[in-house]
């Protein structure tokens, strides 16, 4: 029976052998320490790996029955550049009509010139990674701003430790969900305790 939906595990080894996902001793430019570092876009670099992982999501997504009834008048949304392949890849599984990303600007969440308040469809937000969540809940007050409604969220992977829902109960689909293990300092870091040489990260 073919699997139609990979397993946690299976997209685990997809993001190891891109890459895209790393085991070490690294410092984000926050200060905080972590064994892990994601760096999504590696993973979607080969088409053929970028195509997997944006069908396995859009699986997921087509499950909610208000987004499979809407489509395919529907719009796939990114919070920001990272996300643009994945929502790619989604609006092409998912034969959704628009596609748009926002972009931060001078410390605002914003989509580009002119896109008007009453064109966009009803939205399905998507990312290759979720982290805390503010990302998406910005760009889910930016969708409502312009007038449109939410129906779905949905990543590649989301820490544990963020939201597993977005507004009026939307669940954020994953197709990963990752116990995250951050030290705020180098003082309660148990690699830098045991003296495992550091990578310094840019996101």
């Amino acid at each position: 029976m073919v699997q139609l939906i990979p397993s946690s595990d299976e997209v685990m080894g997809i993001l190891k052998r891109t890459g895209a996902f790393r085991e070490g001793h690294f410092v984000y430019p926050s200060g905080k320490h972590t064994p892990h570092y994601f760096q999504m876009p590696l993973a979607f670099r080969y088409y053929d790996t970028a195509r997997v992982l944006a069908v396995a999501l859009s699986r997921l997504l087509r499950i909610e029955k208000e987004i499979s009834s809407a489509l395919p008048k529907i719009a796939i949304i990114s919070p920001g550049p990272g996300g643009i392949p994945v929502a790619f890849g989604v609006r092409e599984a998912l034969s959704a009509e628009q596609i748009y990303w926002a972009e931060r600007e001078e410390g605002k969440r914003m989509f580009r010139q002119y896109v008007q308040k009453g064109e966009v469809n009803p939205c399905v937000i998507v990312d290759d990674i979720i982290r805390s969540g503010d990302a998406i809940q910005e760009t889910v007050r930016l969708v409502e701003e312009l007038g449109a409604k939410v129906i779905g969220c949905g990543t590649i992977v989301r820490f544990k430790s963020a939201p597993d829902q977005i507004a009026e109960d939307i669940p954020i689909k994953s197709l990963v969900e990752f116990d995250a293990k951050f030290y705020d300092t180098g003082d309660d870091c148990a690699d830098c305790k045991s003296g495992a040489p550091v990578e310094h990260v840019r996101f």
